[in-house]
């Protein structure tokens, strides 16, 4: 795999119509400065607004993966995506001046082409790989989907599909190494869909832009002339169609004997360039969908967004350590004596974190709660327990160290057991809601796995700056 970033070296541009809706489009591939990532770019629209390419940004995916932010959207991205990670291409501006990229044939290889003629260029900045070091794994049981993503040096993916059609039967396939691989074993793989899908597509007035030539139509039912052409006529194919006796519409002749589930795999390539880092790992999908493949790349990019932080505050790896003390010093803005969380050991972005506090008989605290009887208060127990979820509600934002965390309420406190000193806390944060700069959270207080303290809160974050500006206010009215 390549070690460096990559660009390409001039513009190129493609046009034609969408797939679903059917519009004009002209595509333009322009190059990128380091470490600027892969966006989409509407210049009909007013302000050319950009819309980066990563799951945060999904928003359907009923069919095919579509990309939004207010009201510029891009739909069908992604065989364009495919072929820009398939290249190992990891910065480009794309340019639309319409809703949806020109389908081509339905493969990833019209973009494939245009790319290797605008060539590509060395940057010296290093590829950013996200490095799956544990395995992450995603299960749909209502549709039998598996996704998941193992250790491994390079990237591999492997998908297998089951369709329970005579036309396709059970396929897999898989690609090892894109360098090798890529264009001339996947990105011409067509895209594909049954008859009866064909149907209800076109009474939804969605693949305006479908055409003979850039899918593959597998006949899972039988329809009479009459049908078919009252088929052809509201989807507006100018060729004449008809079921064939190969079980695909036209007796239209396959790249690959396995070139749907080929194009599964383009797909699910495509979808996981929406984790915004090139990935070391090797992939297993069963039966995977646009749905499925972006709630897997989801989960990775949280996975992807959590280690940046981590390298962002933690200089030195620690094992069983996510924050060190020196780390959450550059997190939060509590001092001594009254900062209460020794180290983080459990992080899951925007859903829990453990912290541990030491309590020690130096704590200057005992030296009056009370004398010759040394008991934690409470208080500081709901407070440890509120500077450990307040390094989960920082680290959900891109410059935590601009954020502060103001508790607004604190709700259902209760006090199990006394705590010591020699004792050691584990302290559970869990968010359980978050709207806008308001968040809630349930926290518990544990002492050798015996619950000692739970407390619920409810805590506001604010700007750093505004809030010494609204201060600055009000000292000199």
């Amino acid at each position: 795999m390549l070690e460096l970033q990559r660009t390409i070296l001039k513009e190129v541009s493609l046009s034609g119509i969408g797939l679903h809706t059917g519009t004009s489009c002209t595509m333009t591939f322009k190059p990128a400065p380091e470490n600027y990532g892969i966006r989409f770019v509407r210049t009909d629209l007013g302000g050319n607004p950009e819309i980066p390419a990563n799951a945060d940004n999904v928003i359907d995916v009923s069919r095919g993966t579509t990309l939004g932010i207010g009201e510029a959207k891009v739909h069908t991205v992604e065989h364009v995506l495919a072929a820009i990670v398939g290249l190992q291409i990891d910065n480009i501006i794309i340019e639309l001046d319409g809703i949806e990229p020109p389908v081509g044939d339905g493969s990833a290889m019209p973009y494939v082409e245009a790319l290797l003629k605008a060539e590509f260029l060395q940057q010296e900045a290093p590829k950013d790989y996200l490095i799956i070091d544990e395995t992450v794994m995603y299960h749909d049981d209502e549709k039998q989907i598996d996704i998941v993503a193992l250790p491994l040096d390079s990237y591999r993916i492997t998908v297998m599909v089951d369709y329970q059609n005579p036309a396709l039967g059970s396929q897999h396939t898989g690609l090892f190494d894109l360098e090798k691989e890529f264009v001339t074993e996947f990105a011409p793989a067509r895209t594909f869909c049954f008859l009866s899908e064909v149907e209800q597509l076109a009474n939804v007035g969605l693949i305006k832009g479908g055409d003979i030539d850039n899918a593959v139509v597998i006949v899972d039912h039988k329809l009479s002339e009459e049908e078919l052409e009252a088929l052809r006529k509201k989807i507006g194919i100018k060729k004449t169609i008809n079921l064939g006796e190969n079980g695909i519409l036209n007796n239209k002749t396959l790249r690959f004997k396995n070139e749907p589930v080929r194009h599964k795999l383009l797909d699910l390539l495509g979808d996981l360039a929406l984790i915004g880092a090139p990935i070391k790992a090797q992939v297993l999908a069963a039966r995977p969908g646009h749905r499925a493949n972006v709630e897997f790349a989801k989960q990775i990019r949280k996975l992807y967004q959590q280690k940046k932080l981590v390298r962002k505050y933690q200089f030195v790896k620690k094992e069983g350590v996510v924050f060190d003390i020196n780390a959450i010093q550059r997190i939060l803005p509590h001092r001594y004596p009254f900062l209460l969380v020794d180290k983080i050991i459990h992080l899951e972005l925007d859903k829990k974190v453990i912290g541990v506090k030491s309590v020690t008989v130096n704590e200057p605290f005992f030296q009056g709660h009370f004398a010759g009887q040394p008991i934690m208060p409470g208080v500081l127990i709901i407070e440890s327990m509120a500077q450990t979820g307040g390094v989960l509600l920082l680290n959900s934002f891109l410059n935590p160290e601009e954020k502060l965390v103001y508790f607004m309420q604190i709700n259902n406190a209760k006090f199990r057991k006394p705590v010591m000193p020699g004792d050691q806390l584990f302290l559970e944060i869990e968010l359980t809601n978050k709207k806008s700069k308001v968040v809630t959270m349930k926290g518990r207080a544990f002492v050798n796995d015996i619950l000692v303290a739970e407390a619920e809160f409810m805590a506001a974050i604010v700007d750093r700056e505004q809030n010494l500006t609204d201060k600055a206010k009000s000292i000199d009215e």
